[in-house]
């Protein structure tokens, strides 16, 4: 029998999560070792995934289908493509990083890293979700811990405001895709909730303009769309480092693919119907926030709104129906992933020593954490774009897919370009280089062994892409070719 590791995948870290609270709360390091291997395992097996998968092969691969609910159509129903297989590593190499810098978390870590083990459980789920009743199940387990997670350990300024705001957000959010979802069960009459079914339902014209709306859309807030993306930067300056990680590099992730995959893909005639003016949005995002990004003295602030930038590129990508357009958007999430995780773990350790994330208060830094400064360059130089990293491979074919469907989008979206290199060089210029700041000069220090181990797991995957893409995008390009063959060429 083969090994059911998709399963293995979901539900490890959700009965780890559980196991952790049986824990004696006094043992420290024991739930911090437990929770290190857990997350160790889910890196691995997400890279045995990934290796795994046969480009050449069938659409999806490592499926498992159980019925769970019959008389309602509901199934677990899982399986990966190359659009979902890279996501599926983005996740295990996040949790694995975020696992291995929270050894400071000396606040309840035994529920600490049961939560955040429940939530990477409901992003795994999601990425590999073949069922839409599944899909809507492992996206409200994605949602939910974040809540706890912000407001117990986040930072105590805005915690329960942020908190509260981004819950508020991403379950209005949830809400309204759900109705879409339901209406489309209803309509296509075949009594399931099976994704590859609902595939081949040929969803009328009208139907389709009113409720891709309400699914794209629903699932987009989670994406940081405009204008539903304010909880997102309050959201990262509030979380611990790793929740911060987690929420970027992640779970914004689960709006933008979820948008695809059930918007889409199962209404792809709503979506060219309404593309048009949703561009317009998605072009708002990386403009708007690459400026209020520039603005910012916090470094938090400035790579929340930066995020909001750069997630406005996947949408964008999406939102041009075009081959080039949807392999650079699936690989922006990847590359964005990666990078607002480095980001937010440098910034962590900056603040775990400083007690500042002001960038008018840092200064120097180069001198004592020269690793931790050389990944935050890493991770500038992909925010950038620049060539040999992965952000250029992601970046060039969304700008090439839009410049192939709205011209104009494309020349103003460069802007952000321009906008990005800006406010990168100032931060590194500032925290880096020049003298340290005499109030902090005698707390800081040079980063841990482990903290270097999780930057250059991080960094190598940014700089690997951006060097050898064929890692990667050979199989982005095969998901998009199933795609296109399913939309009709695109």
């Amino acid at each position: 029998m083969d090994l059911p590791i998709l399963s293995i995948i979901v539900f490890l870290p959700i009965v780890s999560g559980f196991a952790l609270l049986l824990f004696p709360s006094e043992r420290r390091d024991l739930i911090y070792r437990f929770a290190l291997a857990v997350a160790f395992i889910c890196f691995v097996l997400s890279i045995a995934v990934y290796i795994g998968f046969d480009i050449e092969g069938a659409r999806f691969q490592f499926i498992e289908k159980y019925d769970w609910l019959p008389d309602l159509g509901i199934s677990y129903h899982v399986g990966v493509d190359g659009i979902s297989t890279p996501l599926v590593l983005l996740t295990g190499i996040v949790i694995f990083t975020g696992v291995i810098i929270s050894q400071r978390i000396d606040d309840r870590p035994r529920e600490f890293f049961a939560f955040l083990f429940i939530l990477a459980s409901g992003v795994f789920g999601v990425f590999v979700a073949l069922d839409l009743f599944g899909l809507f199940f492992f996206y409200e387990i994605a949602v939910f811990p974040m809540y706890l997670l912000i407001a117990l350990w986040g930072w105590k300024e805005t915690r329960e405001y942020a908190a509260m705001k981004l819950t508020l957000y991403l379950f209005i959010g949830s809400v309204v895709a759900l109705v879409g979802a339901l209406a489309m069960y209803f309509e296509a009459g075949i009594g399931s909730f099976d994704m590859l079914a609902l595939e081949q339902i040929n969803f009328s014209l009208g139907f389709q303009q009113l409720w891709f709306p309400f699914v794209y859309l629903g699932f987009a807030v989670l994406g940081g769309i405009f204008p539903f993306h304010n909880w997102s930067p309050d959201g990262h300056v509030a979380a611990p480092t790793a929740v911060s990680m987690f929420h970027a590099g992640v779970l914004m992730k689960l709006g933008a693919f979820a948008a695809l995959r059930v918007g889409i893909l199962l209404m792809p005639e709503g979506a060219a119907y309404h593309f048009p003016w949703i561009i317009a949005l998605t072009l708002v995002n990386v403009v708007y926030g690459a400026f209020i990004a520039m603005n910012q003295t916090d470094l938090k602030y400035m790579i929340g709104f930066s995020s909001v930038s750069h997630m406005g590129l996947v949408a964008l990508g999406f939102a041009t129906l075009t081959y080039d357009g949807f392999v650079g958007a699936s690989l922006q999430m990847v590359s964005h992933g990666v990078m607002t995780a480095l980001f937010f773990a440098v910034v962590g350790m900056i603040y775990d020593q400083s007690h500042t994330r002001q960038i008018p208060e840092l200064g120097g830094l180069m001198k004592v954490m020269p690793f931790a400064g050389v990944a935050f360059i890493i991770g500038g130089l992909v925010s950038m774009g620049m060539p040999g990293f992965s952000g250029f491979i992601a970046e060039f074919p969304i700008f090439m897919g839009a410049w192939a469907s709205y011209p104009l989008v494309a020349i103003l979206a460069v802007v952000s370009i321009v906008i990005t290199a800006a406010y990168v060089l100032r931060a590194v210029g500032g925290v880096f280089f020049g003298d340290i700041p005499e109030n902090i000069k005698d707390h800081m220090h040079d980063i841990t062994a482990s903290e270097k181990l999780a930057l250059s797991i991080l960094a190598v995957v940014l700089v690997g892409v951006g060097v050898l893409p064929g890692v990667m995008v050979p199989m982005v390009e095969s998901g998009v070719a199933w795609m296109s063959a399913l939309l009709g060429g695109l």
